[in-house]
């Protein structure tokens, strides 16, 4: 399973994300979005990478109810969830090392 993220929806979002036991980073995106296809292999990279972080993505598109529920206006937006809670938020197409650079200080 190591470097696939797994798919939330609305349905699943409060148990896959607000529930998990363990930081959840999620990707809201959409297939026509380009900016979203450059994150995409990224996060898969970091996932293969951290087993103290859980990745997954939501297609807004198909999801709308969550993407308002917490604000997402642009894609790719990605989300830090700790304890349920919104952590850190990311908005835009980041290379690798600044997205983690980005993400550190929520996930100490």
């Amino acid at each position: 399973m190591a470097g696939t993220l797994a798919d939330v929806t609305d349905t699943n979002f409060q148990a896959e994300v607000l529930e998990a036991d363990q930081p959840v980073l999620v990707d809201f995106w959409a297939p026509w979005c380009g900016p979203c296809r450059v994150v995409g292999p990224v996060l898969e990279e970091i996932a293969a990478e951290r087993s103290d972080l859980k990745i997954v993505k939501l297609n807004v598109d198909e999801n709308q109810q969550t993407a308002a529920t917490f604000e997402v206006l642009s894609i790719p937006t990605l989300i830090l969830f700790k304890h349920g809670q919104v952590a850190k938020k990311v908005i835009g197409a980041y290379p690798k090392r600044k997205l983690e650079a980005e993400l550190e200080p929520a996930l100490a």
